[in-house]
């Protein structure tokens, strides 16, 4: 039994709208981080893009794992066992502190490795100044994204919205007055920026905590309770969807920090109009993002509910609608490149004449590939839904790693492209990940309704 598409959509926007805001609040902090950095100077940008890319390497592994909280928590809910998803919420927390520890040694102790890689030692310099305090805001980082997953996955998701458009505010006027050393606060360059992201991340996840443990919606759900002792049953099920979750978002975000770095050893000018680009194409992304998360919670709970006909239509729903929302973004970098750069830096200040020129090159590049970046992450979501990410995890590595990235370092350096060249390679490895994760979708519902269909004639008298 399935409601109409039209049904199906409203319920997915009613749960997505408040996670796109959140989403793009979350963008938000890092598109003020970026015109923080721009503030400083030209170097400063670029090694603290650097500092960025490294740092969204690193933790993307672990707020992978964390996602796989929402998706076991929808499941569980479709099938009505709360305190499996209570239990499921608390193993949630204790990855996050876990891994929140293991990322920032590794983020502390990671100019060796970036200076190996052929960074310059005056962009690797930079970039440990704004590593320096940022790794702080993973513990409250993650336990926010843990936290996130459950109450979503519940249906509520207007207190995250909420607690991330409150952080973005907060976020900006701490960067602000470190930056310009107002009320008699210090300027503290790009160290500053990762101090206010670190207290920010952690502020919101102790604002979430406190709304769930207060509001009367979540009752039945206990969370403190035996929260001194993990459940072990229940990590190593997180753990086995989360694994794999992390795996796909690390190979996702490493072809765009292999990028960042082919294209940082063509210089400071190159570099920062790719962190430029990014930023405002990662922006675009924060939609399908938001929607791809409510698409796994929607596909999740259908799934628990053993409703195979529903969660097919709720995966097809989204990727339809977010396929024609990244068509918009697609013309939008065509027609106004020079606009959406003209938003983080002054198109009258000489000293970022060659940035500009060069981000506008790969913005015209990036309206090529908005389309495919956005359905492929919204077709993973509907894979995830189904408890599967096993497949997302080896039609992604095949996209990114067998295809976009040899493609980009071919069309960058052989070839002649530069960081146009790279951008092109991303567009290819993104276009094969999207092509493949739609068909894996409807092969994968495919064989859930037809092992559902001989179940029911294997019982019929």
């Amino acid at each position: 039994m399935q409601a109409a598409p039209v049904t199906e959509l409203k319920a997915l926007l009613r749960l997505a709208g408040p996670l796109i805001a959140s989403q793009l609040a979350h963008m938000l902090m890092l598109l003020t981080d970026t015109l923080m950095m721009a503030k400083i100077s030209p170097e400063a940008l670029a090694g603290g893009g650097l500092g960025a890319a490294s740092y969204s390497f690193v933790s993307i592994f672990c707020l992978g794992v964390i996602a796989a909280v929402g998706t076991l928590v929808a499941i569980r809910q479709g099938a009505g066992d709360n305190p499996g998803a209570t239990r499921l919420t608390q193993a949630g927390l204790w990855l996050a502190w876990g891994m929140a520890i293991v990322a920032a040694l590794v983020l502390w102790n990671l100019s060796p490795v970036l200076l190996m890689l052929g960074q310059t030692p005056g962009n690797v310099a930079f970039a440990s100044q704004f590593l320096l305090v940022l790794p702080l805001a993973l513990p409250g980082y993650l336990s926010f994204m843990a936290l996130r997953g459950f109450t979503s996955a519940l249906g509520r998701s207007t207190p995250v919205m909420v607690i991330s458009l409150v952080g973005t505010v907060v976020n900006f006027l701490l960067n602000y007055a470190l930056i310009e050393g107002m009320f008699g606060l210090p300027k503290l360059g790009l160290m500053g920026i990762g101090l206010v992201t670190a207290l920010v991340a952690n502020a919101m996840a102790i604002a979430l905590a406190l709304y769930i443990r207060r509001h009367p919606a979540y009752a039945d759900f206990p969370i403190r309770q035996g929260l001194s002792r993990p459940h072990l049953p229940a990590l190593r099920e997180l753990w086995r969807l989360g694994l794999p979750i992390g795996g796909t978002y690390t190979v996702e975000v490493g072809l765009f920090a292999f990028a960042a770095l082919c294209i940082g050893t063509m210089g400071t000018t190159d570099l920062g109009a790719h962190q430029i680009a990014l930023q405002i194409v990662s922006t675009a992304f924060m939609i399908p993002a938001g929607l791809s998360y409510a698409v796994t919670m929607r596909v999740g709970l259908h799934y628990g509910a053993d409703r195979l006909l529903a969660a097919r239509q709720a995966g097809r729903v989204g990727i339809g609608f977010g396929a024609a929302m990244m068509l918009g973004f697609s013309l939008l970098f065509w027609l106004m490149p020079e606009a959406l750069v003209g938003l983080f830096l002054d198109r009258q200040d000489p000293a970022f004449a060659d940035v500009i020129r060069v981000a506008v090159s790969l913005l015209m590049v990036a309206a090529w590939f908005e389309l495919f970046d956005g359905i492929q992450t919204i077709a993973m979501g509907s894979i995830r839904g189904l408890k599967d990410a096993k497949t997302t995890f080896l039609v992604g590595l095949a996209g990114y790693w067998l295809i976009g990235a040899p493609a980009a370092w071919v069309f960058a350096f052989p070839m002649g492209g530069g960081a146009v060249g790279v951008w092109w390679g991303l567009a290819l490895g993104l276009a094969c990940a999207a092509i493949g994760l739609t068909v894996a979708f409807e092969w994968r519902m495919r064989r859930l309704l037809g092992s559902s269909q001989m179940a029911q004639v294997s019982v019929q008298p």
